[in-house]
């Protein structure tokens, strides 16, 4: 469960990433995009000078496994202070509702309709990466 709460929550992070304006060639991630399992839908906008992603909807399984840590995932702010680092490629904060823990990640636009998200948990340790879709 852990596993899949820290997937979709890096997957976010790469999709807020990307909504920021890197360079004029870099796909906008503003929008609304899935994880790859279609469970999770972040919907990702500007929070001032940064991007965030609010999930926006949950298969019911995710939703329980939030649940059972204590926090509610429709509505959780997953990515936060999402800042671009490099064209294309953004750094920010990544909460994972089922371990309430927050963690650092990282979103690469791999086409205007795809992003590559990644955290690691420890240290550069223990890493996962996601490929997330823009479905609006």
């Amino acid at each position: 469960m852990r596993k899949i709460v820290v997937a979709a929550a890096v997957g976010f992070a790469a999709f807020i990433s990307a909504a920021a304006p890197a360079a004029t060639n870099a796909p906008a991630a503003e929008g609304l995009w899935r994880n790859p399992k279609n469970t999770v839908h972040v919907q990702l906008e500007p929070c001032g000078a940064t991007m965030c992603g609010t999930v926006v909807w949950a298969a019911p399984k995710a939703q329980a496994k939030a649940r059972a840590a204590g926090q509610k995932l429709v509505g959780a702010q997953l990515f936060r202070d999402f800042k671009p680092i490099a064209p294309g490629r953004w750094q920010g904060k990544v909460f994972v509702p089922d371990m309430n823990r927050t963690f650092s990640g990282t979103m690469t636009a791999a086409s205007p309709t795809r992003l590559v998200g990644k955290g690691c948990l420890i240290g550069g340790f223990f890493c996962k990466e996601q490929t997330w879709v823009k479905i609006g």
